[in-house]
């Protein structure tokens, strides 16, 4: 649509936007959101993913911190898990079904985000990740506090030996350009560089404690006035032995030592047996995984109780069969990670057209050759690849058309039906209203490159 004409729903004066029209906003986010991810100038992108934020503040979806619900669950755990959803691929279709889903079972513990590894494979930056979330709140009528997050913002381990300074310079770069796009929920993973050669395990701790202490002292120093970012930590790496109370103990006292920054850590990633995507098998299959739920409890009632964390968080679940995901509540579990999942229902889906799923598949087969393992089948090689599918062709997925990405959407909103019911996060916006105030921070909005 031509911006001039959302004069007629918006009034800009001195930087705030004023609502003329809101019902007339949501008939037009689809065009702006979609105008403004596939815009070629970064600096008119860069404008109109602000200008769509500021419309979403002004109709009531605000980003925030869900710092102030994470106390609450220290103190007293309310018996829900809240679901942390990535979406790597159709992201404002996705995030319209998951805010569809939210307000039809009225739930508002729920999280979205992006790990750093997705930020480069699906070429969604943080501003436009945040943006588009935003964009679909409005399409919905979604309000309230909107919870995003940024995911394993994470110190890769040979680059970290290799050189240390410019790659804890990358990450601390990450975290600015989150904070800036409005992620107030950012977890540090620093688990990589653990020291396993030292004999005792706070020793083995130590490198992680201190880079999470450095870059959470990072994320303190570019928090908005009057808000309180949520900050994670993790003390095991995916697929690695599962955690124990010794290495959580470890890691949260040498940290609360380490860490002058005001307050600290609000949640403790944990590992208990999955990887992240899940396992799959030389047919293609997915391999059953056993979580070990004990740990979680344990684990969860350790953080809880000597440190007031909200509890864990456990990674790597969203290809768990549905019966496990009530587990999570159950052991105290304070947020779950899910992605892959959602992916797989959107590849799989009957209704994605199957040229078009070729299409990606010899993309991948062309593009990520050099992945391809020794010893490894054709389904395996896709399975371990197809979500580095959705980036440099996202054009072509956002321009599928409607009578296939809305029968997609259904399976999808099923999905995160059962799931926020699994999981005990229905008629949760009462809690996330009373333990969250979101703050308002409005970025100035360039009207001059706009034509506004």
């Amino acid at each position: 649509m031509s911006l001039k004409g959302l004069k007629d729903f918006i009034e800009i004066s001195k930087g705030s936007i004023f609502l003329k029209d809101k019902s007339g906003i949501r008939n037009i986010i689809d065009s702006l959101i979609y105008d403004a991810v596939f815009e070629s100038n970064d600096e008119k992108k860069k404008a109109l993913l602000i200008l769509i934020k500021e419309i979403a503040k002004a109709c009531g979806a605000i980003p925030a911190s869900i710092q102030g619900l994470y106390e609450e669950m220290g103190r007293n755990y309310p018996g829900f898990t809240v679901p942390a959803i990535n979406i790597r691929g159709l992201t404002y279709d996705v995030a319209r079904a998951v805010f569809r889903k939210a307000m039809e079972v009225k739930a508002g513990a729920f999280i979205f985000e992006i790990a750093r590894s997705e930020i480069g494979y699906t070429k969604q930056r943080p501003i436009e990740y945040s943006a588009v979330i935003l964009a679909a709140a409005v399409r919905e009528g979604y309000e309230g506090p909107v919870f995003i997050q940024g995911d394993h913002f994470q110190l890769v381990r040979k680059n970290f030996l290799a050189d240390a300074p410019p790659e804890i310079n990358y990450v601390k770069g990450l975290i600015t350009e989150a904070v800036e796009a409005e992620f107030y929920n950012i977890d540090i993973d620093a688990s990589t560089v653990v020291d396993i050669e030292k004999p005792a395990i706070k020793e083995q701790q130590k490198p992680n404690f201190e880079m999470t202490a450095e870059l959470a002292r990072h994320v303190r120093g570019l928090q908005p006035a009057g808000g309180e970012v949520s900050i994670g930590g993790e003390i095991g790496e995916i697929g690695g032995k599962n955690s124990n109370p010794e290495e959580a103990r470890a890691f949260l006292e040498g940290f609360n030592e380490t860490f002058k920054g005001g307050t600290g850590l609000s949640k403790l990633s944990v590992q208990t047996g999955t990887s992240h995507g899940g396992v799959v098998l030389p047919d293609g299959s997915l391999a059953k995984v056993k979580i070990d739920f004990d740990t979680l409890r344990d684990l969860s009632d350790l953080v809880r109780k000597e440190f007031k964390l909200s509890g864990c968080v456990q990674h790597g679940a969203s290809t768990l069969p549905e019966e496990a995901f009530h587990m999570f509540p159950e052991t105290g579990t304070s947020e779950v990670h899910l992605a892959t999942g959602f992916q797989n229902i959107i590849y799989d889906s009957s209704h994605l057209p199957a040229d078009f799923r070729n299409e990606v598949y010899a993309y991948l087969k062309q593009e990520c050759a050099k992945e391809w393992k020794e010893g490894q089948t054709e389904e395996q090689f896709i399975y371990s690849t197809r979500k580095k599918g959705f980036g440099t062709i996202k054009k072509k997925w956002w321009d599928l058309p409607a009578d296939v990405r809305e029968p997609i959407m259904k399976e999808l909103e099923d999905r995160f039906g059962l799931l926020f019911e699994k999981l005990k996060v229905t008629n949760t916006a009462d809690i996330v209203k009373k333990t969250v105030t979101p703050v308002v921070v409005n970025k100035e909005i360039n009207t001059d490159l706009l034509g506004l």
